[in-house]
């Protein structure tokens, strides 16, 4: 299983992005928790640890995991210590400015694709 434990649900994903995903066999999305601002190092590591217990649960293959950075740390170390493989998506950006009659400009961004990275 490929377990995609983001934000960005895969039925979102472009047909590249799931067709790499694939390879690892079928997709599951765990969405990835809110983590406020006001916890301690301590308790984001307590959460990251209830996080990590969950995913092993499944036995994945791979994760997919993003999101807040300290959180994500953690889970991606936890995770490799039991020999799972875990990967962030690579996108290109383009971006896209356009001032109106007004003056006001307007960016917008569009991400494509490119291939899963493995952190190191």
């Amino acid at each position: 299983m490929f377990l995609n434990f983001t934000n960005h649900p895969a039925d979102t994903w472009s047909a590249d992005q799931r067709r790499a995903a694939q390879q690892y066999g079928p997709i599951a999305d765990m969405p990835f928790p809110d983590v406020p601002p006001a916890l301690s190092a301590a308790e984001t590591a307590a959460l990251a640890d209830v996080w990590a217990a969950r995913i092993l649960d499944l036995h994945p293959a791979c994760v997919l995991c993003q999101g807040e950075m300290t959180l994500t740390f953690r889970v991606v170390r936890l995770l490799q210590a039991q020999g799972v493989a875990v990967v962030a998506a690579c996108s290109e950006r383009r971006t896209l400015c356009l001032t109106d009659a007004d003056g006001c400009t307007r960016r917008t961004s569009e991400f494509r694709f490119v291939r899963f990275r493995a952190y190191p």
